[in-house]
């Protein structure tokens, strides 16, 4: 079925024709009301860009009084109110009747530039297999802006899939700190321990349980094989015992914390155990 450049969006489709339809191409919603003369001074220039710019980018118009729903969703106070939207987000919006070089310079700054598109070709070598591909464009995405986040991401997760944490953590620690950047630290510093023998440092804790530094680099591999209940347990004994290791414990514990997410059992429960032992 063939996309239209503008078209008429309601809640019941908002969904599909905005939000998923946004993963392939922008989408640009006009938030408009018959009654509202800025509107019908902005609606016919958004039109004549949109046809400008031939595919570019998509025009969702939604009439704020038959779809109050999705405008109280994304706050729309007053119109017009234009908000682009890609891969499923919002990325900007303004709100009035913008002349037309101004609402050309909001359409160009919401189009992807040459280092998205990149990451966006990086992002279908993936999918098709071929890393090595994928690797390349990543980095050279990130040699030309080295703090975008989506090559900086995809290229870390590669990274630490291989073991590659160092380089991993270099990358990353030039990106914007956000949950997923967070996530991916803390999951590089647990998949350095990987290859640690879980069996040799058993073996250390077992002779000397008060071992609080082989203690800890069991927990560590254990979390890396995916055993975070008792790399948990491991790492609370050695706050508890306030001694020598406690930050590096502490700081493994929020690791695992960061790896399985807020909304995870474990994280909840120990979170609260890991606040009572420090205090």
């Amino acid at each position: 079925m063939a996309h239209q450049p503008v078209r008429d969006v309601t809640e019941d489709d908002f969904q599909t024709a905005v939000l998923q339809r946004s993963r392939e191409v922008p989408v640009v919603v006009d938030f408009w009301a018959d009654w509202c003369a800025p509107c019908k001074v902005l609606g016919p220039i958004l039109e004549a860009v949109t046809d400008d710019y031939d595919g570019a980018f998509e025009l969702a118009k939604i009439d704020v009084d038959a779809n109050q729903g999705v405008s109280a969703q994304y706050l729309v106070q007053s119109i017009p109110t234009v908000i682009a939207f890609r891969d499923g987000k919002e990325v900007s919006r303004f709100s009035g009747a913008y002349p037309d070089q101004a609402v050309r310079q909001f359409i160009d700054s919401v189009l992807p530039s040459e280092t998205d598109l990149m990451v966006d070709e990086a992002r279908s070598a993936m999918i098709e297999g071929d890393d090595a591909t994928a690797e390349h464009l990543f980095r050279q995405a990130l040699e030309r802006q080295t703090d975008h986040m989506e090559a900086g991401t995809s290229l870390a997760s590669m990274l630490i899939d291989r073991g590659e944490t160092d380089d991993a953590l270099i990358i990353l620690g030039k990106l914007p700190l956000d949950p997923e950047v967070g996530r991916l630290q803390s999951a590089a510093r647990l998949k350095a321990t990987a290859g640690n023998d879980i069996s040799q440092l058993e073996l250390q804790v077992a002779e000397d349980p008060e071992d609080d530094v082989a203690r800890v680099e069991l927990a560590k591999a254990l979390a890396a094989g995916g055993e975070y209940e008792p790399a948990l347990d491991h790492l609370l004994r050695v706050v508890r015992n306030k001694g020598a290791c406690k930050d590096n414990a502490r700081q493994a514990t929020v690791d695992i914390f960061g790896v399985l997410g807020d909304e995870h059992p474990l994280t909840a429960t120990y979170r609260r155990q890991l606040a009572s032992a420090l205090f």
